[in-house]
Protein backbone atom coordinates (compact mmCIF):
# COMPACT_ATOMS: atom_id res chain seq x y z
CA UNK A 1 0.00 0.00 0.00
CA UNK A 2 1.14 3.54 -0.15
CA UNK A 3 2.80 5.54 2.43
CA UNK A 4 0.15 6.79 5.33
CA UNK A 5 2.26 10.40 5.21
CA UNK A 6 2.36 10.60 1.27
CA UNK A 7 -0.83 10.23 0.86
CA UNK A 8 -2.08 12.92 3.39
CA UNK A 9 0.40 15.30 1.96
CA UNK A 10 0.30 14.52 -1.89
CA UNK A 11 -3.65 14.00 -1.47
CA UNK A 12 -4.41 15.69 -4.75
CA UNK A 13 -1.76 13.51 -6.72
CA UNK A 14 -3.39 10.22 -4.95
CA UNK A 15 -6.72 11.22 -6.20
CA UNK A 16 -5.50 12.13 -10.04
CA UNK A 17 -3.83 8.77 -10.12
CA UNK A 18 -6.85 6.69 -8.75
CA UNK A 19 -9.32 8.63 -10.88
CA UNK A 20 -6.37 7.56 -14.29
CA UNK A 21 -6.31 4.14 -13.06
CA UNK A 22 -10.40 4.08 -13.10
CA UNK A 23 -10.30 2.76 -9.71
CA UNK A 24 -13.11 4.54 -6.98
CA UNK A 25 -11.63 5.10 -3.54
CA UNK A 26 -12.43 8.03 -0.98
CA UNK A 27 -9.14 9.27 -0.50
CA UNK A 28 -10.49 12.22 1.60
CA UNK A 29 -12.20 9.35 4.15
CA UNK A 30 -8.36 8.49 4.99
CA UNK A 31 -7.09 11.91 5.56
CA UNK A 32 -10.24 11.63 8.01
CA UNK A 33 -9.94 8.33 9.85
CA UNK A 34 -6.49 9.38 10.06
CA UNK A 35 -6.97 12.88 11.55
CA UNK A 36 -9.12 11.17 14.05
CA UNK A 37 -6.97 8.48 14.86
CA UNK A 38 -4.46 11.14 15.87
CA UNK A 39 -7.33 12.66 18.11
CA UNK A 40 -7.91 9.76 19.65
CA UNK A 41 -4.44 9.17 20.32
CA UNK A 42 -3.98 12.31 21.92
CA UNK A 43 -7.10 12.36 24.37
CA UNK A 44 -5.81 8.72 25.20
CA UNK A 45 -2.32 9.76 26.21
CA UNK A 46 -3.83 12.61 28.34
CA UNK A 47 -6.36 10.01 30.21
CA UNK A 48 -3.41 7.74 31.48
CA UNK A 49 -1.68 10.87 32.37
CA UNK A 50 -4.30 11.68 34.45
CA UNK A 51 -5.06 8.50 35.42
CA UNK A 52 -1.19 8.06 36.35
CA UNK A 53 -1.29 11.52 38.26
CA UNK A 54 -4.62 10.38 40.07
CA UNK A 55 -2.62 6.88 41.16
CA UNK A 56 0.34 8.38 42.41
CA UNK A 57 -1.33 10.83 45.06
CA UNK A 58 -3.36 7.34 46.13
CA UNK A 59 -0.24 6.07 48.89
CA UNK A 60 0.15 9.93 50.30
CA UNK A 61 -4.18 10.74 50.39
CA UNK A 62 -6.09 11.08 53.74
CA UNK A 63 -8.83 8.66 54.84
CA UNK A 64 -11.21 11.36 53.62
CA UNK A 65 -9.73 11.78 50.38
CA UNK A 66 -8.79 8.47 49.36
CA UNK A 67 -12.35 6.89 48.23
CA UNK A 68 -12.56 9.77 45.60
CA UNK A 69 -9.50 9.14 44.15
CA UNK A 70 -9.90 5.31 44.07
CA UNK A 71 -13.47 6.08 42.46
CA UNK A 72 -11.55 8.77 40.03
CA UNK A 73 -8.67 6.36 39.48
CA UNK A 74 -11.13 3.64 37.77
CA UNK A 75 -13.19 6.23 36.19
CA UNK A 76 -10.02 7.93 34.25
CA UNK A 77 -8.96 3.38 33.55
CA UNK A 78 -12.59 2.89 32.20
CA UNK A 79 -12.14 6.18 29.77
CA UNK A 80 -8.66 4.77 28.68
CA UNK A 81 -10.12 1.83 27.58
CA UNK A 82 -12.59 3.00 25.76
CA UNK A 83 -10.49 5.68 23.89
CA UNK A 84 -8.37 2.44 23.07
CA UNK A 85 -11.31 0.71 21.56
CA UNK A 86 -12.55 3.61 19.67
CA UNK A 87 -8.65 4.03 18.24
CA UNK A 88 -8.56 0.16 17.37
CA UNK A 89 -12.08 1.12 15.81
CA UNK A 90 -10.86 3.64 13.34
CA UNK A 91 -7.63 1.87 12.51
CA UNK A 92 -9.04 -0.90 11.11
CA UNK A 93 -11.35 1.64 8.71
CA UNK A 94 -7.94 3.41 8.12
CA UNK A 95 -6.02 0.52 6.96
CA UNK A 96 -9.37 -1.12 5.10
CA UNK A 97 -9.30 2.17 2.92
CA UNK A 98 -5.69 2.92 3.00
CA UNK A 99 -5.37 -0.79 1.34
CA UNK A 100 -7.93 0.44 -1.68
CA UNK A 101 -5.55 3.09 -2.59
CA UNK A 102 -3.31 1.47 -5.74
CA UNK A 103 -0.24 2.15 -6.01
CA UNK A 104 1.60 5.24 -7.79
CA UNK A 105 2.64 5.48 -11.88
CA UNK A 106 5.13 5.29 -13.57
CA UNK A 107 5.09 8.87 -15.55
CA UNK A 108 5.36 7.16 -18.87
CA UNK A 109 2.68 4.83 -18.59
CA UNK A 110 0.00 5.23 -20.84
CA UNK A 111 -3.17 6.36 -19.30
CA UNK A 112 -6.38 4.78 -20.40
CA UNK A 113 -7.88 1.03 -20.57
CA UNK A 114 -6.59 -2.37 -22.05
CA UNK A 115 -7.07 -0.59 -25.59
CA UNK A 116 -4.83 1.90 -24.99
CA UNK A 117 -1.89 0.54 -23.99
CA UNK A 118 1.58 1.44 -26.18
CA UNK A 119 2.52 -0.98 -28.80
CA UNK A 120 6.38 -1.02 -27.59
CA UNK A 121 8.15 -2.88 -30.73
CA UNK A 122 6.82 -6.44 -32.33
CA UNK A 123 9.30 -8.99 -33.11
CA UNK A 124 9.73 -11.88 -35.19
CA UNK A 125 7.86 -12.77 -38.62
CA UNK A 126 4.15 -14.74 -38.48
CA UNK A 127 4.36 -17.65 -39.93
CA UNK A 128 2.50 -17.66 -43.37
CA UNK A 129 0.64 -20.47 -44.19
CA UNK A 130 -0.44 -22.38 -47.81
CA UNK A 131 -3.23 -23.64 -45.99
CA UNK A 132 -6.04 -22.63 -43.53
CA UNK A 133 -4.59 -22.97 -39.92
CA UNK A 134 -6.37 -24.99 -37.25
CA UNK A 135 -6.43 -23.31 -33.26
CA UNK A 136 -4.67 -25.36 -30.18
CA UNK A 137 -7.98 -27.39 -29.63
CA UNK A 138 -8.43 -29.13 -33.47
CA UNK A 139 -4.46 -29.65 -33.11
CA UNK A 140 -4.20 -30.97 -29.82
CA UNK A 141 -7.67 -33.10 -30.77
CA UNK A 142 -5.70 -34.59 -34.24
CA UNK A 143 -2.74 -35.36 -32.56
CA UNK A 144 -4.67 -36.74 -29.23
CA UNK A 145 -3.14 -34.62 -27.08
CA UNK A 146 -5.17 -32.79 -24.52
CA UNK A 147 -7.99 -34.37 -23.02
CA UNK A 148 -10.86 -31.82 -22.42
CA UNK A 149 -13.59 -34.35 -21.57
CA UNK A 150 -11.52 -36.13 -18.56
CA UNK A 151 -10.64 -32.87 -17.34
CA UNK A 152 -14.71 -32.14 -17.17
CA UNK A 153 -15.89 -35.45 -16.06
CA UNK A 154 -13.28 -35.11 -13.09
CA UNK A 155 -13.15 -31.26 -11.73
CA UNK A 156 -15.54 -29.79 -14.44
CA UNK A 157 -15.10 -27.28 -17.01
CA UNK A 158 -11.99 -25.38 -17.03
CA UNK A 159 -9.86 -28.46 -15.99
CA UNK A 160 -7.87 -30.21 -18.98
CA UNK A 161 -5.54 -33.24 -19.40
CA UNK A 162 -2.15 -33.35 -20.85
CA UNK A 163 -1.45 -36.11 -23.09
CA UNK A 164 1.35 -37.86 -25.03
CA UNK A 165 3.58 -35.45 -26.42
CA UNK A 166 1.97 -32.43 -24.91
CA UNK A 167 3.05 -33.43 -21.32
CA UNK A 168 6.92 -33.92 -22.94
CA UNK A 169 6.25 -30.45 -24.79
CA UNK A 170 5.18 -28.80 -21.14
CA UNK A 171 7.92 -30.08 -18.89
CA UNK A 172 10.23 -28.98 -22.10
CA UNK A 173 9.32 -25.71 -21.56
CA UNK A 174 9.49 -25.43 -17.73
CA UNK A 175 13.06 -26.70 -17.93
CA UNK A 176 13.87 -24.85 -20.69
CA UNK A 177 12.65 -21.43 -18.88
CA UNK A 178 14.44 -23.01 -15.21
CA UNK A 179 17.34 -23.47 -17.33
CA UNK A 180 17.39 -20.02 -18.77
CA UNK A 181 16.70 -17.82 -15.10
CA UNK A 182 18.94 -19.88 -13.32
CA UNK A 183 21.21 -18.46 -16.08
CA UNK A 184 20.58 -15.06 -15.25
CA UNK A 185 21.29 -15.68 -11.39
CA UNK A 186 17.95 -16.62 -9.83
CA UNK A 187 17.71 -18.90 -7.30
CA UNK A 188 15.32 -21.69 -8.38
CA UNK A 189 12.51 -22.75 -5.96
CA UNK A 190 9.53 -24.97 -5.99
CA UNK A 191 6.55 -23.71 -3.59
CA UNK A 192 3.30 -23.99 -2.04
CA UNK A 193 0.17 -24.41 -3.72
CA UNK A 194 -1.92 -23.08 -0.62
CA UNK A 195 -0.75 -19.66 1.14
CA UNK A 196 -2.29 -17.79 4.22
CA UNK A 197 -4.84 -14.99 3.30
CA UNK A 198 -2.78 -12.54 5.03
CA UNK A 199 0.15 -13.09 2.30
CA UNK A 200 -2.43 -13.03 -0.59
CA UNK A 201 -3.53 -10.05 0.45
CA UNK A 202 -0.20 -8.51 0.58
CA UNK A 203 0.70 -9.39 -2.63
CA UNK A 204 -2.60 -7.59 -3.80
CA UNK A 205 -4.84 -10.67 -4.40
CA UNK A 206 -8.41 -10.29 -2.64
CA UNK A 207 -8.94 -13.84 -1.08
CA UNK A 208 -12.47 -14.11 -0.39
CA UNK A 209 -15.70 -12.08 -1.51
CA UNK A 210 -18.06 -12.00 -4.50
CA UNK A 211 -15.21 -10.78 -6.40
CA UNK A 212 -12.64 -12.80 -5.80
CA UNK A 213 -10.71 -14.70 -8.69
CA UNK A 214 -9.09 -17.00 -6.01
CA UNK A 215 -9.86 -20.91 -4.73
CA UNK A 216 -10.43 -20.54 -0.70
CA UNK A 217 -10.19 -23.47 1.66
CA UNK A 218 -13.47 -23.55 3.60
CA UNK A 219 -12.47 -23.50 7.79
CA UNK A 220 -8.86 -21.98 7.38
CA UNK A 221 -6.89 -19.00 6.53
CA UNK A 222 -5.79 -20.74 3.44
CA UNK A 223 -5.93 -20.21 -0.17
CA UNK A 224 -5.15 -21.93 -3.42
CA UNK A 225 -2.33 -19.74 -5.57
CA UNK A 226 -3.28 -17.31 -8.16
CA UNK A 227 0.51 -17.42 -8.89
CA UNK A 228 4.54 -18.48 -7.56
CA UNK A 229 4.36 -14.46 -7.30
CA UNK A 230 2.22 -14.99 -4.08
CA UNK A 231 4.43 -17.35 -2.34
CA UNK A 232 7.79 -16.11 -3.49
CA UNK A 233 6.76 -12.94 -2.29
CA UNK A 234 5.56 -14.01 0.84
CA UNK A 235 8.35 -16.16 1.86
CA UNK A 236 10.05 -12.60 2.93
CA UNK A 237 6.95 -11.56 4.61
CA UNK A 238 8.15 -9.46 7.94
CA UNK A 239 12.12 -10.04 6.94
CA UNK A 240 14.24 -7.57 7.35
CA UNK A 241 17.68 -7.76 5.08
CA UNK A 242 20.91 -5.91 4.51
CA UNK A 243 21.12 -3.78 1.77
CA UNK A 244 24.27 -5.01 0.68
CA UNK A 245 22.26 -8.20 -0.31
CA UNK A 246 19.95 -7.06 -2.85
CA UNK A 247 18.95 -7.39 -5.61
CA UNK A 248 17.41 -10.97 -4.30
CA UNK A 249 16.32 -12.49 -7.32
CA UNK A 250 14.34 -15.95 -7.23
CA UNK A 251 12.08 -17.75 -9.59
CA UNK A 252 9.52 -20.19 -8.49
CA UNK A 253 7.95 -23.40 -10.32
CA UNK A 254 4.55 -23.81 -9.35
CA UNK A 255 0.39 -24.55 -10.16
CA UNK A 256 -1.58 -21.59 -10.62
CA UNK A 257 -5.33 -21.88 -9.52
CA UNK A 258 -7.94 -18.93 -10.72
CA UNK A 259 -11.87 -19.28 -10.75
CA UNK A 260 -11.92 -17.08 -13.76
CA UNK A 261 -15.61 -16.74 -13.09
CA UNK A 262 -17.30 -15.54 -16.06
CA UNK A 263 -14.44 -16.89 -18.44
CA UNK A 264 -16.29 -18.21 -21.53
CA UNK A 265 -16.38 -17.56 -24.79
CA UNK A 266 -14.70 -18.13 -28.48
CA UNK A 267 -11.78 -16.17 -27.26
CA UNK A 268 -11.55 -18.53 -23.94
CA UNK A 269 -11.46 -22.38 -26.06
CA UNK A 270 -9.56 -24.96 -25.42
CA UNK A 271 -6.46 -23.94 -22.69
CA UNK A 272 -6.15 -20.26 -23.14
CA UNK A 273 -7.96 -19.36 -19.72
CA UNK A 274 -7.91 -22.15 -17.28
CA UNK A 275 -8.91 -23.08 -13.69
CA UNK A 276 -5.29 -25.05 -13.37
CA UNK A 277 -2.03 -24.36 -14.88
CA UNK A 278 2.20 -24.15 -14.01
CA UNK A 279 3.44 -21.43 -14.43
CA UNK A 280 7.22 -20.72 -14.09
CA UNK A 281 7.45 -17.20 -11.86
CA UNK A 282 10.79 -14.76 -11.38
CA UNK A 283 10.28 -12.39 -8.36
CA UNK A 284 12.93 -9.86 -7.38
CA UNK A 285 13.51 -7.62 -4.20
CA UNK A 286 15.90 -4.48 -4.67
CA UNK A 287 16.65 -1.71 -2.86
CA UNK A 288 14.34 1.31 -2.15
CA UNK A 289 15.31 2.91 -5.28
CA UNK A 290 13.27 2.99 -8.22
CA UNK A 291 16.30 2.98 -10.87
CA UNK A 292 17.35 -0.20 -8.82
CA UNK A 293 14.33 -1.32 -9.24
CA UNK A 294 13.37 -0.06 -13.02
CA UNK A 295 17.11 -1.53 -13.72
CA UNK A 296 15.71 -5.23 -12.31
CA UNK A 297 12.46 -4.25 -14.49
CA UNK A 298 13.80 -3.84 -17.63
CA UNK A 299 16.02 -7.21 -17.19
CA UNK A 300 12.99 -9.66 -16.45
CA UNK A 301 11.31 -7.90 -19.76
CA UNK A 302 14.58 -8.74 -21.44
CA UNK A 303 14.83 -12.52 -20.44
CA UNK A 304 11.23 -13.07 -21.23
CA UNK A 305 11.62 -11.76 -24.32
CA UNK A 306 14.87 -13.81 -24.92
CA UNK A 307 12.87 -16.91 -23.97
CA UNK A 308 10.04 -16.42 -27.05
CA UNK A 309 12.41 -15.06 -29.18
CA UNK A 310 14.52 -18.83 -28.61
CA UNK A 311 11.39 -20.17 -28.81
CA UNK A 312 10.91 -19.19 -31.97
CA UNK A 313 7.05 -17.41 -31.34
CA UNK A 314 6.41 -13.95 -32.63
CA UNK A 315 5.29 -11.44 -29.99
CA UNK A 316 4.08 -8.12 -29.35
CA UNK A 317 5.80 -5.84 -25.95
CA UNK A 318 2.66 -3.83 -24.72
CA UNK A 319 3.65 -1.04 -21.99
CA UNK A 320 0.42 -1.46 -20.07
CA UNK A 321 -2.43 1.24 -19.45
CA UNK A 322 -2.91 2.95 -15.88
CA UNK A 323 -6.52 1.44 -16.19
CA UNK A 324 -5.00 -2.28 -16.54
CA UNK A 325 -2.18 -1.93 -14.02
CA UNK A 326 -3.89 -3.75 -11.29
CA UNK A 327 -3.22 -2.23 -7.54
CA UNK A 328 0.36 -3.49 -6.72
CA UNK A 329 1.93 -2.18 -9.95
CA UNK A 330 3.57 0.84 -10.50
CA UNK A 331 4.38 -0.44 -14.20
CA UNK A 332 3.63 -3.07 -15.88
CA UNK A 333 4.83 -4.79 -19.70
CA UNK A 334 3.68 -7.72 -20.89
CA UNK A 335 4.20 -9.74 -23.89
CA UNK A 336 1.36 -10.89 -26.76
CA UNK A 337 2.10 -14.35 -28.51
CA UNK A 338 1.02 -14.34 -31.78
CA UNK A 339 -1.46 -17.34 -32.00
CA UNK A 340 -3.09 -17.95 -35.46
CA UNK A 341 -5.84 -20.03 -33.95
CA UNK A 342 -7.20 -17.04 -32.33
CA UNK A 343 -5.86 -14.57 -35.34
CA UNK A 344 -4.34 -12.51 -32.90
CA UNK A 345 -1.69 -11.78 -30.21
CA UNK A 346 -2.53 -13.38 -26.37
CA UNK A 347 -1.05 -12.13 -23.26
CA UNK A 348 1.41 -14.92 -22.69
CA UNK A 349 3.52 -12.88 -19.82
CA UNK A 350 3.90 -9.85 -17.75
CA UNK A 351 6.27 -8.17 -16.26
CA UNK A 352 5.57 -5.53 -13.12
CA UNK A 353 7.47 -3.35 -11.08
CA UNK A 354 5.31 -2.66 -7.43
CA UNK A 355 7.88 -0.53 -5.85
CA UNK A 356 7.40 -1.09 -2.16
CA UNK A 357 3.43 -1.51 -2.08
CA UNK A 358 3.62 -4.80 -1.73
CA UNK A 359 6.46 -4.42 0.98
CA UNK A 360 5.56 -2.04 2.89
CA UNK A 361 1.50 -4.62 3.23
CA UNK A 362 3.79 -7.59 3.72
CA UNK A 363 6.66 -6.09 6.27
CA UNK A 364 9.47 -6.67 4.03
CA UNK A 365 12.67 -4.02 5.03
CA UNK A 366 15.98 -3.02 4.28
CA UNK A 367 18.55 -2.10 6.68
CA UNK A 368 21.73 0.25 5.32
CA UNK A 369 24.76 1.77 7.08
CA UNK A 370 23.99 5.09 5.73
CA UNK A 371 20.40 5.10 7.36
CA UNK A 372 19.31 5.39 10.70
CA UNK A 373 16.41 2.89 11.08
CA UNK A 374 14.94 0.40 7.90
CA UNK A 375 13.10 0.96 4.43
CA UNK A 376 11.00 -1.24 2.57
CA UNK A 377 12.05 -2.88 -0.03
CA UNK A 378 10.82 -2.86 -3.75
CA UNK A 379 9.59 -5.99 -5.40
CA UNK A 380 8.71 -7.30 -9.17
CA UNK A 381 7.29 -9.95 -10.62
CA UNK A 382 7.46 -11.37 -14.11
CA UNK A 383 6.13 -14.34 -16.36
CA UNK A 384 9.50 -16.65 -17.22
CA UNK A 385 6.77 -19.46 -18.94
CA UNK A 386 3.21 -19.80 -18.32
CA UNK A 387 2.48 -23.43 -20.03
CA UNK A 388 -0.93 -23.65 -21.28
CA UNK A 389 -0.54 -20.20 -23.12
CA UNK A 390 3.04 -21.17 -24.59
CA UNK A 391 1.65 -24.48 -25.14
CA UNK A 392 -0.96 -22.75 -27.50
CA UNK A 393 1.49 -20.52 -29.08
CA UNK A 394 3.70 -23.54 -29.95
CA UNK A 395 1.08 -25.57 -31.40
CA UNK A 396 -0.32 -22.93 -33.75
CA UNK A 397 2.73 -20.84 -34.91
CA UNK A 398 4.65 -24.79 -35.38
CA UNK A 399 1.60 -26.52 -37.41
CA UNK A 400 2.05 -27.77 -40.35
CA UNK A 401 0.05 -28.79 -43.35
CA UNK A 402 -0.28 -32.42 -42.70
CA UNK A 403 -1.28 -31.58 -39.13
CA UNK A 404 1.98 -32.80 -36.95
CA UNK A 405 3.61 -29.78 -35.30
CA UNK A 406 7.49 -28.97 -35.75
CA UNK A 407 8.72 -28.90 -32.12
CA UNK A 408 10.97 -25.64 -31.60
CA UNK A 409 14.35 -26.35 -31.90
CA UNK A 410 15.52 -25.28 -28.21
CA UNK A 411 13.09 -27.88 -26.67
CA UNK A 412 13.61 -30.90 -28.54
CA UNK A 413 16.31 -32.41 -26.12
CA UNK A 414 13.56 -32.69 -23.62
CA UNK A 415 10.87 -33.39 -26.39
CA UNK A 416 12.78 -36.15 -27.78
CA UNK A 417 11.77 -35.78 -31.00
CA UNK A 418 12.08 -32.92 -34.14
CA UNK A 419 8.26 -33.35 -34.78
CA UNK A 420 4.86 -34.25 -32.74
CA UNK A 421 3.09 -36.09 -35.32
CA UNK A 422 0.19 -38.99 -35.30
CA UNK A 423 1.35 -42.10 -34.39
Amino acid sequence: MLDLQFICDHSDEVKKNCEARGVTVDVDAVLQFREDRNKLITAGDELRRQAKETSSKIPNASAEERPALIELGKKLRDEVSEAEAKQKEVEVKLYEQQSLIPNMTHPDAPVGGEDDATELRVVGDKPNFDFEPLDHVDIAAKLDLIDFEAGSRVAGHGFYYLKNDAVMLELALIQFALMKVRSEGFTLYTTPDLARDSVLEGIGFNPRGEETQIYSVSGTDLSLVATAEITLGGAMKDQTVDITDLPIKVAGLSHCFRTEAGAHGRKTRGIYRVHQFTKVEMFGFTGPDVEQSNALHMQIVRIEEEIFQALGIPYRLIDTATGDLGGPAYRKFDLEAWMPGRGEYGEVTSASNCTDYQARRLGIRCRSAEKKGTQFVHTLNGTAISCARALIAVLENYQQADGSVVVPEVLRPWVGKDVISVS
